[in-house]
């Protein structure tokens, strides 16, 4: 079978751990992973791979099939750049296409969104003079969609295999105000080192993305299992493998709900509202069996005696309220005032900023105190976090949160720990 070239993009600050995921899937179904690149990772294999990626991983974002690489001076040598390409062999005039672009370092072009214009005039006029029609435009929902990525001196042009992004697993039908996105929470798990065989807990669960991610882990679910991709509508691409790595997705997900068994997984929150949600969210992706109970951050207990990894996404300001409680009500700005979503009342900013302060200087003393030799791994977009919890952070990851860039501060908890350790400081 011929080589394919893909670029899979993913969250930005776990392109090296994305890289490790994809050597582990490269052991069942061949392919080679090639360079990193900031955003996304480098890999070639026949179509087989890319079906085994968007299947199986839980860190990329999307998989884009290239189709060619030159260089150009201006908009018109990208127009006919573009037209030079047989669209016509991938999709037909009667599927919708979207065209997304992304220039780097373009300063000889009018504009990125010009630009996007003409790759999508060419794909169109292209079609046109081989099959007589021109596709519709569709941005939501298209059938097929293109991948434009422009440098200072090159154009390249990407199909995507993937559809929807592949975050979307399919499960989610509840959420919170701002939740974690799951190939996020994945990488995150990734990064901690965790494994099944220990206890893993987050105390500030929300919809349950990081218990729902770890628990299809453990029990060897397929990300992708219970989703279509783009490319089942692409023609010229060899389908052949597809029905044998969707069968036998399928077959694992239906063993694991006939044997449950018990996970060292756990989760709590302090809003009932979000665990029904989160419940919700957890038998949609066919996970009835995990510990799930309301509990306050600032007074939780370790819920096993076995030391573990604690994971935590918590409030970024907006999730606190003016007691402490990590709810997950957003407050809503009002000049110098802010009003409780949940309780109509109005309090000082300044009012709010203690009581954030107090919540985490209560969460830092319940860890030290109650989660000796624990690791506890915090994902925050505010770098003064460790200070405020009074704890050591033993290592910071710069990691995104979609456009929000974040640390991952990871804690080795000593009981009583409250030194802040020189060589990790930024």
């Amino acid at each position: 079978m011929p080589s394919l070239e893909f670029f899979a993009p993913c969250p930005r600050g776990l392109e090296a751990v994305f890289a490790d995921e994809l050597r582990e899937i490269a052991l069942q179904t061949p392919l080679t992973v090639g360079a990193i690149a900031p955003g996304g990772v480098y890999f070639t294999g026949a179509s087989a791979a890319a079906m085994a990626v968007n299947l199986h991983s839980r860190i990329a974002s999307r998989v884009l099939l290239k189709i060619a690489r030159q260089s150009y001076h201006n908009e018109n040598d990208i127009f006919a750049f573009t037209f030079e390409q047989p669209w016509e062999d991938w999709f037909t005039a009667q599927q919708t296409l979207r065209v997304d672009l992304t220039a780097l370092k373009t300063a000889n072009l009018r504009n990125s969104g010009f630009a996007a214009l003409r790759v999508k005039d060419a794909i169109c006029d292209r079609l046109r003079n081989t099959t007589g029609a021109r596709p519709n435009i569709d941005t939501l929902t298209p059938d097929v969609r293109v991948f434009a990525f422009l440098d200072a001196t090159h154009c390249t042009l990407y199909l995507d295999t993937t559809g929807e992004a592949l975050f979307k697993r399919g499960w989610r039908l509840a959420k919170g105000a701002a939740p974690l996105r799951e190939n996020l929470a994945a990488g995150i798990l990734r990064l901690s080192g965790w494994t099944p065989a220990v206890p893993l807990y987050d105390p500030m669960c929300g919809s349950g993305t990081f218990v729902i991610e770890a628990a299809q882990i453990a029990l060897g679910l397929a990300p992708g299992g219970e989703r279509h991709f783009a490319f089942e509508k692409l023609k010229s691409y060899d389908l052949s493998a597809w029905p044998a790595f969707k069968a036998a997705a399928l077959e694992a997900r239906d063993a694991a709900r006939r044997m449950p068994r018990e996970l060292n997984i756990f989760g709590s929150d302090i809003s009932g509202d979000m665990l029904v949600k989160a419940q919700a969210n957890l038998e949609r992706a066919g996970l009835r069996n995990l510990w799930l109970k309301q509990v306050d951050a600032r007074v939780m207990a370790a819920p096993t005696e076995t030391p573990g990894i604690l994971i935590a996404n918590p409030p970024y300001g907006e999730r606190v309220d003016v007691r402490g409680s990590a709810s997950r009500a957003r407050s809503q700005e009002r000049g110098t005032y802010t009003q409780h979503a949940q309780r109509g009342e109005f309090f000082h900013r300044e009012q709010t900023d203690e009581a954030h302060e107090d919540f985490f200087r209560a969460l830092g003393d319940a860890l030290k105190q109650r989660f000796t030799g624990w690791q506890a791994f915090v994902l925050t977009s505010d770098r003064s976090l460790p200070g405020q919890m009074r704890l050591c952070a033993a290592k910071r990851t710069p990691l995104f949160n979609g456009p929000i860039e974040c640390r991952l501060f990871r804690f080795d908890l000593v009981k009583g720990s409250l030194r802040e350790s020189r060589s990790n400081k930024e």
